[in-house]
């Protein structure tokens, strides 16, 4: 069941509320014991029993309990799910609110209705369950842990405890598609994909949405110029979509919670009480747009999703020879975007290639968007025009937002245009991704002074590729390695692994939202700390300037990393520090291939490393070929030197060994995507934004912060 918050907490508490909450359960046996659950069959078992259970067993090493229990719980959630909005279905055709003409007590038949719709759907919830609906209520830490797809981490060792290696990867595969940042995970499928026979396998995602699933497959077909699956696909995709929507909405009926006061408290009357509720109803339901324009575990949804069905499929019919389509799919994407220009005049043209039969004026937008639109914006009207009187805020976000300067798999395809054919002086032939012109651009400024220029992709045989020295000061560098020390954590990102890329050498990182945190409980200087995201803030302007981006460079992952050679460990290494590999693809140095799918980062645009330190052996930096053997470039690290490159297949490569000492470092990787932000630099910026606010309050009441106690 969705339950939504009314009331946002206030930005600084929900600061600190993050950075005092401990980390998410990643590994750790739980506090409380497993609980006992009845095996026979019957009602359907509350899946947060089921998973608990589940864990216990886990932590128990007893693989094939937690597997039934773990797979329980996902059966149990899905069913309570599909329970939840059969009946919502159910009883909304059963029991339609559908109040009678004037007369009195004319509202009775009303309120009888809702009652009845009320009474109806608990006991078809209770008959389908096996029992009262109410045993399904779970915490909210449950709830976020399924939206998490956190039973799968757990069922993916389980499985390889019980030699299952295919159910491995699948829910390695759907765990990781929720979490794309987890580093681990990321190498435990590529690990078992190197297993016998685990490379042929197809990547399955258990908990993929159909609508999402067919959008990607017609965007494939029609890069591919491939119009007739295209049209396929997309139609698959809208069936799906609204048919989502459907369930998003029935699922929006369930509980709230109130915010601004205790619920037992809450003194409201009849009608006040109602308001309060659908109110938050019907904003629930006028945020499915969102929702299910959000691919799982993203904070943004993909920009302009629903009319970009049918702006593909306004070409796609056009390509095809169905004009007709063509032309009630451009009115349908028209209804969304009544001023895009190229959309006008594909209308235009459509019209005119019409046969004698065809009246253009009697063609009009697809039914199914102009039903949708209707409604939405019935929503939107009802919304604004109560929100102030039942004292709260609502600003109406556009769903619907469209950046000219966006391509990439999600463009718009307007503007009609085949090539070898001009009418009404129009090039008629579908507009093409850009090629990647950024890849072939570098040598903008520096922005910064004192800042050297060291060598550029053709010194360092290779593409899109640059050395810059004294980036860093020296007394900066000492004060990152010594507040490094003070932060870093044997194995972070690795979950806890002392030696993720070989066992010669241990492995330490932390996060910048973790220095952050670290320095606002007073453990390392808030100052040094500040440092960290000062200067990791610098490299993505300089990288995002030097390589002539036209548009904003996003913050990817963040990494302080520092690599430490074993001692007694190092007589004749031949491994690597970081084997040779590629930032946003799987190398396949025998195909001399890059392959850019899962698990790879395929969404990493650009990459850097700047360095703190050489007072250590071996570690050189190296760019090879795509065999993974060839070297093109070495390079050694010192401190204020940064090398940055773009994250494809173009660069594999790779740490040497570290024989003896430290090396430390802070990785960056950056994405054009705003979608694939990195959430904890999303997090580290608003604590900046709040700490340089209440600074400057001090400052405006002369406080000392010496004296603030």
């Amino acid at each position: 069941m969705r339950e939504r918050i009314w009331a946002p907490l206030p930005p600084l508490l929900l600061l600190l509320l993050l950075l005092l909450l401990p980390p998410p359960l990643w590994g750790g046996p739980p506090d409380s014991p497993r609980p006992e659950l009845p095996r026979e069959p019957g009602p359907l078992q509350p899946f947060d029993l089921l998973y608990a259970s589940g864990v216990a067993a886990y932590y128990s090493e007893d693989y094939e309990q937690a597997v039934r229990d773990l797979e329980a719980a996902l059966r149990s959630h899905w069913r309570l799910r599909e329970v939840r909005a059969r009946c919502a279905r159910h009883c909304a055709a059963r029991r339609p609110l559908a109040p009678p003409g004037a007369g009195p007590a004319a509202e009775l038949p009303f309120f009888r209705a809702l009652l009845q719709r009320a009474r109806c759907y608990r006991s078809c919830q209770t008959q389908r369950l096996g029992g009262p609906a109410s045993r399904h209520r779970v915490s909210e830490d449950v709830r976020s842990d399924f939206q998490r797809r956190v039973p799968y981490n757990y069922l993916q060792r389980a499985y390889i405890k019980l030699n299952q290696l295919e159910k491995a990867v699948e829910a390695a595969h759907t765990f990781f598609m929720a979490n794309p940042e987890h580093m681990e995970m990321q190498q435990n499928i590529e690990n078992y994909r190197t297993m016998a026979g685990v490379e042929a396998l197809q990547l399955v995602d258990l908990e993929a949405k159909p609508h999402l699933e067919s959008y990607s497959a017609g965007v494939k077909h029609y890069e591919a110029d491939d119009f007739e699956l295209a049209i396929k696909y997309f139609e698959q995709a809208l069936r799906e979509y609204f048919n989502e929507d459907t369930e998003c909405r029935a699922l929006c009926e369930g509980p709230h919670r109130f915010e601004e006061y205790e619920y037992l408290g809450y003194k409201a009357g009849l009608y006040e009480a109602i308001a309060d509720h659908y109110m938050q109803v019907l904003v629930c339901q006028h945020e499915c747009v969102r929702e299910l324009a959000t691919r799982p575990g993203r904070l943004s949804p993909i920009e302009n999703f629903l009319p970009l069905h049918y702006d593909y499929l306004q070409f796609a019919y056009y390509r095809v020879g169905e004009y007709v389509k063509a032309l009630e799919c451009a009115k349908a994407y028209l209804l969304l975007h009544p001023d895009d220009e190229d959309v006008l005049d594909n209308v235009d043209y459509y019209e005119s290639l019409l046969d004698d039969t065809s009246d253009p004026a009697s063609i009009e937008a697809r039914e199914d968007l102009a039903m949708f639109v209707k409604r939405h914006k019935m929503e939107s009207e009802l919304i604004k025009s109560v929100a102030e009187g039942l004292g709260f805020s609502y600003t109406e976000p556009n769903y619907w937002i469209r950046y000219g300067g966006r391509h990439d798999e999600n463009r718009v395809p307007s503007g009609v245009n085949v090539e070898g054919a001009e009418v009404h002086g129009l090039s008629m032939g579908k507009k093409s991704s850009p090629k990647i012109d950024r890849d072939l651009r570098e040598g903008g400024p520096l922005l910064y002074e004192n800042i050297t220029f060291v060598y550029n992709s053709e010194q360092l045989n290779g593409t899109q590729r640059v050395l810059l020295d004294n980036v860093l000061s020296e007394e900066q560098c000492r004060e990152l390695h010594s507040v490094a020390s003070g932060i870093m954590l044997v194995g972070d990102g690795y979950r806890g692994k002392t030696s993720p890329h070989t066992p010669n050498e241990k492995f330490e990182g932390a996060t910048v939202l973790k220095a952050l945190k670290f320095g606002y409980e007073g453990r390392v200087p808030l100052k040094s700390a500040r440092l960290f995201y000062d200067i990791s803030e610098k490299a993505r302007k300089i990288v995002e300037s030097y390589f002539m981006l036209n548009s904003t460079l996003y913050f990817s992952y963040t990494h302080m990393v520092c690599r430490t050679a074993l001692s007694g460990q190092q007589d004749r290494r031949t491994d690597l520090s970081h084997p040779i590999h590629a930032d946003n693809c799987l190398l396949d140095p025998e195909a001399n291939e890059c392959w850019k799918e899962p698990p790879a980062y395929t969404f990493r645009d650009y990459s850097a490393l700047l360095y703190m330190n050489d007072d250590f052996e071996g570690g050189e930096f190296i760019f090879t070929e795509m065999d993974a053997k060839t070297v093109t470039a070495s390079i050694k690290p010192k401190c204020g030197r940064m090398i940055s490159f773009s994250s494809g297949g173009e660069n594999p490569h790779g740490v040497k060994a570290v024989t003896k000492g430290q090396r430390c470092a802070v990785a960056l990787w950056f994405t054009l995507d705003p979608l694939y932000r990195e959430l904890e630099r999303i997090q580290a910026d608003e604590v900046i934004a709040i700490l340089d606010q209440e600074q400057q309050g001090k400052h405006e009441l002369n406080i000392n912060p010496k004296d603030e106690l």
